[in-house]
């Protein structure tokens, strides 16, 4: 039997755990957690996250227009759980991590070099309808490790132990 949840306030799951990474207009690049992603386009690709603007990297991603979706490994855990409970407004997270990064082929923000798959994204539309800001990213590039690609060049998704 089914019960009413007296607690409104609830996410979907399964969610895909995320990792944005933007760089801001001087050049400071930043990571972080993020707990709204979803797909909201096949054609054109399209892809949203959700960004609380008190959260530091809210406006790296406003002024500069675009964000990389990261998708971490289980290997990964320890990164993704720091990037989700410090600032980059009081440090360089990244440097402070270690994280190998590289940049963005279509965007001017960093690709964590680590993930197995990296979406480099454009915002073509944000939207404030509550706690977040949702920015929808047009798909410029997705990477992936080699070794999860089919011979077509599709990504294997099953093949990912991903977090």
């Amino acid at each position: 039997m089914k019960k009413i949840v007296d607690n409104k306030v609830l996410t979907l799951q399964p969610v895909p755990q995320t990792i944005v990474s933007c760089r801001d207009a001087q050049g400071k690049d930043n990571a972080l957690v993020v707990g709204f992603a979803a797909n909201v386009s096949l054609n054109p690709p399209m892809i949203m996250v959700g960004i609380m603007p008190s959260r530091y990297s809210h406006h790296m991603v406003k002024e500069t227009g675009c964000f990389v979706v990261n998708l971490p490994a289980k290997d990964q855990k320890e990164a993704y759980d720091y990037l989700g409970s410090h600032s980059g407004a009081n440090e360089d997270k990244l440097a402070k991590l270690g994280l190998k990064t590289e940049n963005g082929t279509a965007v001017n923000a960093p690709i964590l070099s680590n993930c197995p798959v990296s979406i480099e994204c454009s915002v073509v539309e944000s939207i404030k309808p509550g706690t977040h800001e949702l920015f929808i990213g047009l798909v410029e590039a997705v990477h992936c490790d080699e070794q999860y690609l089919d011979e077509q060049g599709n990504i294997q998704w099953d093949r990912i132990n991903l977090l």
